[in-house]
């Protein structure tokens, strides 16, 4: 195996992913990727990598690495995390490279409501393209490490086992983890299986997330929504984002691993530019949804990625950390010749 990074432990839920599988949902295999995708992609560009790169997205708990390769440059994106590394438990706040040499030993650090990260490393990890990505799905046991999220002793191979020396990046303006804001929807594609109680109950209520919430899906918890006369319908293709309601009422928000087809009606869809903050709640946390047209959803979307163009453009050279001892740059020069061989 390359050298990169061993994993000392896993977090609770820490998978390689990309910007996803596109193409083979009829196929029935679902896209995954990121599901955080403007976090990633900022922790890509800090590290000087194509946004689609693979990296390492983390959920709820981080991560804790050594360093097996000479040197690496690695960044931490998403809100309320960073990077601590273990010389003295010196953080490394989200949205900065940082270039750590073999037998650093680093953690990435969620906050309280810190959800979801991404940790980027220069040149990216050496895994496997499956289908025409390299995204985890767990299910399947498909793309990724072995197909699985990382366990205790694992090894991550790198694309880059030396990283250049040269000045970090930071994102001087991080984005808003937008915690309290209304998740915006598209009624539909089958609203019209749903008496109006149900509609308005939708917009105007509060939702919880259930402890049952992963990278499928999140279950929802509040009023029940009522269907107008039944809730089996034949099935059809499914969109991330899809709000399908079973037969108990209780809505169920679809994210990057859903299923690819489904047979319960799906009342609403969440808008794209939401998505991302979406996958940064937590089991517990409150969810409203707010209704808007398609073409305010477009319209929308495209202001998401004027952001985030404007985010990329805006990343900034600072000096690498001072007082830091860089030993892979130390060991390559020759410090002491001519003196073992010294009369005096």
């Amino acid at each position: 195996m390359k050298p990169g990074l061993s994993v000392i432990s896993p977090g609770l839920h820490t998978t390689v992913q990309d910007l996803g599988r596109l193409g083979y949902q009829a196929l029935g295999v679902p896209v995954s990727g990121a599901l955080d995708t403007p976090s990633l992609r900022l922790a890509n560009a800090l590290v000087g990598n194509p946004v689609n790169t693979a990296a390492l997205e983390i959920l709820f708990t981080g991560p804790r690495f050594e360093v097996t390769a000479p040197a690496v440059r690695v960044a931490v994106a998403g809100a309320g995390a960073s990077l601590v590394l273990a010389r003295a438990g010196q953080p490394v706040p989200a949205w900065l490279s940082v270039r750590l040499v073999c037998g650093e030993v680093f953690e990435v650090r969620l906050g309280r409501e810190a959800v979801c990260a991404y940790l980027a490393v220069e040149g990216g990890l050496d895994v496997p393209q499956v289908l025409g990505s390299a995204s985890t799905y767990v299910r399947a046991g498909l793309g990724g490490l072995y197909g699985r999220a990382l366990r205790a002793g694992d090894a991550v191979p790198l694309v880059i086992e030396r990283a250049p020396e040269r000045r970090e990046r930071r994102l001087p303006s991080p984005p808003p983890a937008g915690a309290r804001q209304p998740i915006r929807i598209v009624f539909g594609p089958q609203h019209d299986g749903f008496a109006e109680p149900a509609l308005r109950a939708l917009v105007t209520a509060e939702f919880r997330i259930s402890a049952n919430a992963d990278r499928m899906g999140m279950r929802l918890e509040g009023p029940r929504l009522q269907h107008r006369a039944g809730w089996d319908i034949v099935s059809d293709a499914i969109a991330t984002g899809a709000i399908q309601v079973p037969g108990s009422g209780q809505p169920i928000l679809l994210l990057a691993d859903h299923q690819t087809t489904g047979g319960y009606p799906k009342i609403a869809t969440v808008i794209s530019a939401d998505l991302p903050i979406v996958a940064r709640r937590r089991p517990g946390d409150a969810i409203c949804f707010a209704a808007v047209t398609v073409e305010e959803a477009e319209a929308l979307a495209r202001e998401a990625e004027h952001r985030l163009a404007a985010a990329l453009a805006s990343l900034e050279s600072v000096p690498a950390a001072g007082g830091d001892i860089d030993l892979a740059s130390l060991y390559d020069r020759n410090l002491i010749s001519g003196v073992v061989a010294a009369d005096h």
